[in-house]
């Protein structure tokens, strides 16, 4: 079915991006889906315009981690929906080594009508932004914190030493080179404790932007290792004993005028009381909402004590095994600690939906200032679960089990369609009964190439 051509390509992404001027390229019309995968269809650039959209259909959020579609679902054979781009999310992707230039678009998933659909996730993450906005008069600005393995990779790995850094060339020095041309904004690239793990960083934006942003450069990176032969995983752990990769979002909270809604010098750990209730809300639920930022099986290996991750949900300065970690500020040469206080919320991994996982933190931040919670008990030093703190609360031990904190939590719950919620917890309990019968070899080996 040939879309309408009424106008050229998207005057304003052509505008802001005329390196598209190349009709004969394609452009892939995506959206991420439950299992964390970007999906989509493509279509021709000189066919695309303002008023594009394509078919999708509702049953493909029942994919799961394994590939196939998973039975008992609400949604099933009958149904449409469209792929309806968000033009501000254009981007082009350029300089991977024999391969032809990737125009993508995130897309939300409407009904034919074009009104929401009850189960998109990009949608979820913008009426929370709006949410946020409206009932708190609150803007976030934010960025997604990525940890990898090259899998293909042999011999010796010192971490963070120029020698790693070396090895990886010239896929480091492509890897920012592409992300800056896409507009990404990278920050830092870095060989990382683990054997073989580097880490990618990318600066700060808008919410939607941030988790479109972190949707690109996993799969720029895939798409770049797998141009040179190798393998990259961001699994939470590629085998038993492994350093964990994870996902670490990075947030700040502004007023409408940008001023900054964190910092307070006179506060415990410099945060404002408004801050503090906000972290409150995220400690609070983060239990609750484990299946869905640490949604597989091999997850729960890295949310170990001892592991330099996360396995109680409590706020830490500068602490790496905290959930929620008050992150440090630069103030050499006398640089302004203010705008710098933000948090990292360090839970996540590479099988959680950004999309999801930003909007839950933000919507779990929102009922600690609907319930005027209290700053939580802020951990200085190292953890100590033997003693003083010995009652932080725990994270579930699986994701079974956190499947089922999922369900009992009403407030969490609440937050999602109940189809989107069924559709969830039958392709986790399905992805958690067929990995459960493998060894924990074989199950960091399944996630370690599917992610």
């Amino acid at each position: 079915m040939k879309t309408s051509t009424e106008t050229t390509i998207g005057a304003d992404a052509m505008t802001q991006h005329p390196e598209h001027a190349d009709l004969d390229e394609l452009i892939f019309i995506a959206t991420t889906d439950i299992a964390a995968r970007t999906k989509g269809r493509s279509m021709r650039m000189a066919d695309f315009d303002e008023r594009s959209s394509l078919g999708w259909v509702p049953a493909n959020l029942g994919i799961g981690s394994l590939g196939h579609i998973v039975s008992d679902i609400p949604y099933g054979t009958t149904g449409d929906l469209r792929l309806r781009p968000d033009l501000s999310s254009l981007a082009r992707v350029d300089g991977i080594p024999g391969r032809p230039a990737l125009n993508i678009v995130y897309a939300d998933l409407v009904n034919t009508d074009g009104t929401p659909w009850e189960s998109c996730p990009r949608t979820f993450l913008r009426d929370t932004v709006e949410q946020l906005r409206t009932e708190f008069g609150i803007t976030a600005q934010c960025s997604f914190e990525h940890e990898f393995m090259d899998v293909s990779a042999t011999g010796d790995h010192h971490p963070f030493s120029l020698q790693a850094f070396r090895r990886a060339e010239p896929l480091g020095s492509q890897l920012m080179t592409v992300l800056h041309r896409a507009g990404l904004e990278p920050e830092t690239w870095l060989p990382e404790y683990g054997r073989h793990q580097y880490e990618i960083t990318v600066a700060p934006t808008d919410p939607l932007a941030a988790a479109d942003r972190a949707i690109l450069v996993r799969d720029i990176v895939y798409d770049l290792f797998e141009a040179h032969g190798r393998e990259a995983s961001f699994a939470p752990v590629v085998a038993p004993g492994e350093t964990g990769n994870g996902v670490h979002v990075h947030f700040g909270l502004d007023d409408a005028d940008g001023r900054t809604l964190v910092f307070d010098s006179e506060r415990p750990g410099r945060l404002s009381s408004l801050a503090g209730s906000f972290a409150a809300g995220i400690v609070r639920h983060s239990p609750s909402m484990a299946a869905l930022f640490a949604p597989l099986a091999t997850s729960y290996l890295r949310l170990a004590p001892h592991n330099w991750s996360s396995a109680r949900a409590f706020l830490g300065l500068q602490n790496r095994e905290a959930l929620l970690r008050i992150c440090p500020t630069n103030e050499i040469d006398g640089r302004d600690p203010t705008r710098q206080l933000h948090f990292e919320f360090r839970g996540g991994d590479i099988g959680a939906n950004p999309w999801i996982l930003l909007g839950m933190i933000l919507r779990a931040g929102m009922e600690g200032l609907r319930e005027g919670l209290e700053t939580p008990p802020i951990v200085v030093g190292e953890l100590d679960l033997e003693g003083r703190n010995a009652d932080l609360a725990r994270l579930p031990r699986d994701l079974e089990h956190a499947l089922d904190m999922l369900k009992d939590d009403e407030i969490v719950s609440g937050w999602f369609s109940p189809s989107f919620l069924a559709t969830f917890d039958a392709i986790k309990r399905d992805e958690f009964a067929s990995v459960q019968a493998r060894s924990l070899a074989e199950q960091c080996e399944v996630y370690a190439h599917v992610y």
